[in-house]
């Protein structure tokens, strides 16, 4: 299925218009046979790209003492307990973080307070944050995490990610893609046979499907 993928990537790349930007390469995937109004049918998985996003990633890291001090090598922001008391004081702002943010992270004895004040913004975003256990590296959860994309279909047919950026090699895009779909044959209830179709597309660029 990789040539077949790297195929349908590489005619999407040549089919798109020059643009004055970056263009990201988006995957549409269409599902069937499943009932969706089931919140244990629905998709919601992180997954690490191959060959990374090819955009940046924002991640906000809610953390204290030595935790803090790593997190801000990586992170795009790190925030205390007071940050963490301070937006749930602060609705609006509090919404445009996590509108801003694409992951969380969080020291594992935060993630109490992070529900009490923050639970009624993030959760509804699909944004919790991951927790950061005592023996996990910030550093390498933060960098595994830019390369992260989240797969979410909350309860429509059909949903989108991001899969990588119109300046990467169509085998770049075409791996990241692979690893998306075995994933989502992997975990939906039928395999592939829940998967109905796959269209790949820069942002102003035509849909080409890619062959199952």
């Amino acid at each position: 299925m990789a040539d077949s993928i790297e195929q349908a990537v590489t005619r999407a790349l040549e089919e798109a218009p020059p643009r004055e930007f970056r263009e990201t390469v988006d995957l549409a995937i269409n599902l069937r046979d499943l009932d969706l109004n089931d919140p244990s049918n629905r998709v919601d998985e992180s997954v690490v790209l191959p060959a990374g996003t090819g955009q940046d990633t924002t991640i906000v890291v809610f953390a204290e003492g030595e935790t803090a001090v790593r997190a801000r090598e990586v992170a795009d922001q790190v925030l205390d307990s007071d940050d963490l008391e301070d937006l749930g004081d602060d609705d609006d702002a509090a919404k445009d973080l996590a509108d801003d943010t694409d992951f969380f992270v969080a020291e594992a004895n935060l993630m109490q307070d992070i529900g009490r004040y923050l639970g009624t913004v993030l959760g509804p975003r699909g944004k919790m944050p991951t927790p950061l256990q005592p023996d996990d590296d910030v550093v390498e959860t933060v960098n595994r995490m830019k390369n992260t994309v989240q797969l979410r279909s909350r309860d429509r047919r059909t949903f989108h990610t991001r899969v990588g950026a119109a300046d990467m090699s169509a085998e770049e895009i075409a791996d990241n893609i692979d690893v998306i779909v075995r994933r989502l044959e992997a975990d939906l209830e039928k395999g592939p046979l829940n998967i109905d179709s796959v269209y790949v597309k820069t942002t102003m660029g035509p849909s080409v499907e890619v062959p199952a």
